[in-house]
């Protein structure tokens, strides 16, 4: 296993010795460093309240790096534990309201620190953690750490922009709550004191996290123009039921920021009869576009004309049309096109009614009778676009295992890829920065395109998914073997067509084939970025064996990566098999394994899209002369495969170097996931 560095040690030392110097240990209020000259690190970071990011006023990189969240434990003396989240890289110089979104959110009130850490490996990626503070670790000015400590309370946060409404609806921009919960609409009655009366609406119930344009049914609409109050709801009884208005307060009360008022956000909305179209400039594929925003009173579609209609073709400049859209205000609306695009062109967004109430778009089939466009002082609504025939590429912040991402949508026009391109791409390096492609693509539009990577990511970071052409013709990826003659990335405006997306990685394991006396596995790596264990589980976890699995466990093992962690298990194998190396949490924060006596309650699994961080291998035992494994397969009591039938997964266990989240083992893991999530809420 591999030894924390002497840098790490020293790292330790210097945090230890700052804090001395200060209030001490987590109490600490002043621990900034003198103040710095011009050219030296600085960091001013103010107490605030926290859905899950936090926001650094102020932070000075002299050389580029990044500025990264730890918490109290620091004080403690847990350097790499006492990280919860980190920022993007930074360019050298002085950045303003640096928002770092928390990878491990706060469950309680504390004091953070904001450290400004160098780059020291130039790779514009923060691998303080899973390199065991080998590399990016922080400034220091005259021996001390350039850092500032600031009172941060957990809560919520809202954001809502003026818009119109049928009365019946609002949509909330942004929601970002710490432990779950609803977003109420309350009118401006509460102003008065009416604090139940004021209620309009409550959304479902939202899980902790971020959440964009959060639509809330109103259940008493409004009439007339309105200021309405949006307000972040806990979930105070667990039972993802709102139950403000009916306890009459003494459940499910408001989020409060760090003056103790309740979270939320004033927003003017106008009750309107009047469509609205948002259509801005952009590239694609020539399969689909995206409508920014459109607003429809009655209910409807978005309909994408080309710059024929200009000519007078009404029918026949008609590309494509969107679902039904129920009555009020969408966002980023997809458009499929039914006449695809293969040239650039200027394309009309216009907003269309469902006059006949039956939910389709009948326009041109009734040569104009029914589904006419909305109109306003006689104008048709609607707002055009200059569209590129490229690409278009779409991926949102995600968990992984280090091995693979999705990306949600990528459209082609010719055909080709989407590459996964790291953050060392802005710095030009862009063969080097290529982590991962996908298969080919034919032209057209695709949605969830995994990507696997070429080698395991350990670290969170910012990876910017690239369209690239197939220029040769092969359906095979050569751009970087051909050093760019081949292949080169789709373009619009003279840009390469991009996406950028938060790429958190919790926790990564690897456990290779192996041959022994079914005693002990040694797993070759694993990078734990809070700290936990590794659990050996055999192959009756495909069965939904999920504690009688179990065969042994490490020993605990720290924030970090550590190597040839061999597990002594407590019922060694007999027979040749596959086993499962998960990597598991210290939810309890004991060192001590409980996932088994607390009945999954304790010390769960990582996971990461939606399943457990865990890697397969195959296992030989010494002296085995069964044969029921010989081929590969693992027969059940009647002789029939058990695993035939897991969508795939006797293929993806071969592959023994490669973590599987989710595996498809079965709901019985991912229904553990959630209990052990209820179980710690319920603490």
């Amino acid at each position: 296993m591999r030894q924390y560095s002497a840098v790490l040690m020293g790292a330790v030392v210097l945090v230890s010795a700052m804090l001395a110097g200060t209030a001490g240990a987590a109490g600490a209020t002043d621990a900034s460093p003198a103040i710095a000259q011009d050219g030296q690190a600085a960091v001013t970071f103010d107490g605030q309240t926290s859905g899950g990011s936090t926001v650094v006023d102020e932070v000075r990189l002299p050389e580029g790096g990044f500025v990264t969240i730890h918490d109290s434990s620091l004080g403690d003396g847990a350097v790499l534990g006492s990280v919860v989240g980190s920022s993007a890289y930074l360019e050298s110089g002085t950045h303003e309201d640096v928002t770092v979104h928390l990878e491990k959110p706060l469950s309680e009130d504390d004091t953070l620190f904001a450290m400004a850490h160098t780059d020291s490996d130039d790779d514009r990626v923060y691998s303080f953690v899973s390199s065991n503070g080998e590399a990016d670790g922080p400034y220091t000015v005259d021996g001390d750490i350039v850092m500032a400590d600031a009172e941060v309370t957990v809560s919520a946060d809202l954001e809502m922009s003026e818009q119109p409404t049928t009365g019946d609806s609002v949509v909330v921009d942004r929601v970002e709550l710490a432990e779950g919960g609803f977003v109420t609409v309350h009118d401006s009655t509460i102003a008065d004191g009416a604090v139940f009366e004021s209620i309009r609406g409550t959304s479902t119930y939202l899980e902790a996290g971020v959440h964009e344009n959060v639509r809330v049914t109103l259940d008493d609409p409004l009439t007339g123009d309105e200021t309405v109050y949006p307000m972040a709801h806990r979930d105070s009884n667990d039972n993802e039921a709102y139950d403000f208005a009916t306890s009459e307060g003494a459940e499910d009360g408001p989020y409060a920021n760090g003056n103790g008022d309740p979270v939320m956000a004033p927003t003017g909305v106008t009750v309107s009869d009047d469509a609205a179209v948002s259509f801005e400039n952009q590239s694609t594929g020539g399969s689909s576009v995206v409508v920014d925003e459109i607003f429809v009173p009655e209910g409807g579609f978005v309909t994408m004309h080309d710059s024929t209609i200009a000519d007078g073709a009404v029918f026949e400049s008609i590309r494509g049309t969107s679902a039904y859209l129920e009555a009020g205000l969408h966002r980023d609306v997809v458009v499929h096109l039914d006449d695809e695009l293969d040239e650039d062109d200027t394309l009309f967004g216009m907003a269309h009614q469902d006059t006949n109430d039956n939910n389709k778009y009948d326009f041109p089939a009734s040569e104009g009778e029914e589904d006419g466009p909305y109109t306003t002082d006689g104008d048709i609504v609607m707002d055009d676009g200059d569209v590129t025939v490229s690409a278009a590429v779409s991926a949102s912040a995600q968990s992984s295992d280090g091995t693979t991402m999705t990306i949600d949508r990528v459209d082609l026009s010719e055909g080709g890829f989407v590459t996964v391109h790291d953050a060392s791409l802005f710095e030009g390096d862009v063969f080097g920065s290529v982590v991962g492609t996908s298969e080919y693509l034919e032209a057209g539009t695709h949605e969830n395109v995994e990507v696997t990577f070429d080698e395991r990511l350990t670290a969170s970071q910012t990876v910017v998914p690239m369209a690239h052409q197939d220029t040769n013709g092969d359906e095979t990826y050569d751009f970087a073997a051909s050093e760019g003659e081949d292949d080169g990335p789709y373009t619009a405006n003279g840009e390469a067509v991009v996406d950028t997306a938060k790429l958190t990685v919790p926790a990564t394991v690897d456990a290779m084939d192996q041959e022994g006396n079914g005693e002990t596995i040694t797993v070759e790596s694993v990078t734990l970025h809070d700290g936990g264990f590794v659990t050996v589980h055999d192959s009756t976890l495909a069965d939904g064996a999920v504690f009688d699995s179990v065969r042994g466990t490490s020993a605990y093992l720290g924030p970090g990566t550590h190597e040839d962690v061999e597990i002594t298990l407590d019922e060694p194998l007999t027979s040749d098999d596959d086993v499962f190396a998960m990597a598991h949490q210290d939810t309890d924060a004991d060192e001590a394994y409980d996932f088994l006596e607390s009945e999954g309650a304790a010390d769960g699994p990582y996971a990461a899209a939606g399943g457990p961080i865990m890697s397969p291998a195959s296992i030989t035992v010494e002296g085995d002369d069964t044969d029921g494994m010989d081929d590969g397969s693992m027969d059940g009591e009647d002789g029939s495969n058990e695993m035939s039938d897991q969508d795939g997964d006797d293929e993806m266990a071969e592959e023994s170097g490669d973590s599987v989240p989710g595996f498809g083992i079965t709901a019985a893991l991912v229904a553990l996931l959630g209990a052990a999530a209820i179980a710690r809420r319920a603490d």
